[in-house]
């Protein structure tokens, strides 16, 4: 999959438009599924990202919070991607923000106690009268396709009172309790930010539940990424996935972020879930960053150590940055630019994984912003499309059957595919973040012609008798090694 954007996607309405020019050569380059931003109507309206959810029916419709369109474009054209797309043969999947409301239209009184806001296990003190933006009307979409309406109760606590505008509190409603099966962080990590939904309530479960059925059927997605969900009590998304695939009649492809590089943790999630839902390999991308950050020292036999990848794989969804790792932003782990190649590598050409990949990674992307010093900064990301497509090629052809690793070096690793009945052409995938580097591997195939079809390292290599050969990779880099009278057949 690919994930179709990123913080800093260009604002000016035409991302769906762009989405559409794009589907058939995305199409032919081998991506299967696309992530898509979240579409509905933001709290900053058409200048939001997507994660300040104001009403999760407008799509781009309605004119609310400053304008008609979201930053992405309109319901229209973002149908019409929808449709294009999966008439290529991608699957779309849309974000959802569950985790709380913002941008209420008026303001509401009722009875908070506040807690720390760095130990919610810590009440400030007793319940008294808070007044705070918690009313939700939507006059613009005047309850087209819902007729309800979010006030207060709806909610588990707040962040704001403006009785009290200056003492600094997480308020939980009277009569409320932060979730559990939660993140423990912050003694209880269920509040993150806005009006947090209260999934206990019968009336949030059930329009929740309404809106994903109104987006696989009306809409036509084809699956979820789930925005936040270590601030969500697990048990929640178990009774919603449980609903709509009782509702469609087939089980979804869910990918949700749990961003955590504690395998332990993602170990417990997807427990308590019943498997249910994927996850995204952070602890993967922290080893990626990591690597390409201590290019001596780092150990590239330990790679995969600690992963979803090498621990559970069939819950792996693979990645090497999504919109908050990179630069300026909150969760800010860049993997640099020399690495992104090796890292592509991994997630692509091995048997373990759903791999996605980052927007700005495969067309390149230059912005502006201030960092968490308050600094401004100018960023530039160059693009890695001559080389992702050139291992997506390998992955459609080359990279199957039984699989041999080779992670037994400091600095140079690499594996093999020996190829299936299928598809019996074989693979040899070697990297180093040190100095040149060469490793013997099996390949499956006697006397046999292997070239770099990454372009990173020339000539010809010749596998012996025994189906073995000495593969060779420049310092810094990797070459995919595929069998030359095949991958020779694959060029026009």
């Amino acid at each position: 999959m690919m994930q179709w954007f990123h913080w800093y996607s260009d604002g000016d309405g035409n991302h769906w438009r762009r989405l559409i020019e794009a589907a058939p050569e995305l199409a032919a380059a081998g991506i299967t599924a696309l992530w898509l931003p979240p579409a509905s109507k933001g709290n900053a309206g058409g200048y939001d990202v997507g994660y300040g959810c104001y009403d999760l029916f407008d799509l781009g419709e309605f004119d609310q919070k400053g304008s008609i369109r979201t930053k992405y474009g309109t319901r229209e054209e973002y149908l019409a991607a929808i449709k294009i797309c999966r008439g290529l043969g991608i699957q779309i999947y849309a974000d959802v923000v569950f985790n709380h409301k913002m941008g209420a239209d008026f303001e509401e009184d009722f009875q908070a106690i506040p807690f720390d806001h760095n130990d919610r296990t810590i009440d400030l003190g007793p319940c008294r009268p808070v007044r705070a933006w918690t009313g939700f009307n939507f006059s613009a979409r005047q309850d087209k396709y819902s007729t309800m309406h979010w006030n207060w109760w709806h909610f588990a606590s707040v962040d704001y009172n403006s009785n009290d505008p200056d003492f600094y509190a997480i308020w939980r409603m009277k009569d409320s309790d932060f979730a559990n099966n939660v993140d423990t962080e912050k003694g209880n990590y269920d509040y993150l930010m806005g009006c947090d939904l209260n999934m206990n309530h019968p009336e949030v479960s059930g329009e929740l539940k309404h809106w994903g059925e109104w987006m696989l059927g009306s809409i036509g997605i084809d699956g979820f990424r789930l925005d936040a969900i270590k601030h969500i009590d697990s048990n929640f998304f178990v009774d919603w996935i449980s609903h709509l695939e009782t509702h469609c009649g087939h089980k979804l492809f869910i990918v949700g972020e749990y961003w955590s590089y504690d395998l332990a943790c993602l170990s417990w999630y997807i427990t308590n879930t019943a498997g249910k839902m994927s996850l995204f390999d952070a602890p993967l991308h922290f080893n990626f960053h990591q690597a390409s950050r201590r290019s001596g020292p780092y150990d590239m036999a330990g790679l995969l150590d600690g992963t979803l990848m090498q621990t559970l794989p069939a819950f792996a969804v693979t990645v090497v940055e999504n919109h908050d790792t990179q630069p300026l932003q909150a969760l800010e782990s860049v993997v640099e630019a020399w690495f992104k190649p090796l890292a592509y590598a991994c997630i692509l050409l091995r048997a373990e994984g759903y791999p996605c990949i980052f927007y700005p990674d495969y067309y390149g992307a230059s912005y502006k912003d201030k960092g968490q010093d308050g600094s401004d900064y100018e960023i530039y990301l160059p693009s890695h499309r001559a080389t992702i497509d050139r291992l997506l090629l390998a992955r459609r052809h080359f990279a199957y059957g039984r699989q041999k690793d080779y992670f037994d070096h400091f600095s140079t690793v690499g594996w093999s595919r020996l190829g299936s009945a299928q598809h019996p052409h074989a693979m040899a995938v070697l990297m180093s973040n040190g100095g040149a580097g060469f490793k013997w591997m099996e390949v499956g195939k006697r006397e046999t012609a292997f070239i770099d079809c990454t372009g990173h390292f020339g000539g010809t290599i010749f596998s012996n008798q025994e189906g073995w050969a000495e593969f060779h990779c420049a310092g810094g880099s990797v070459s995919v090694w595929v069998e030359a009278a095949a991958y020779g057949a694959l060029q026009p």
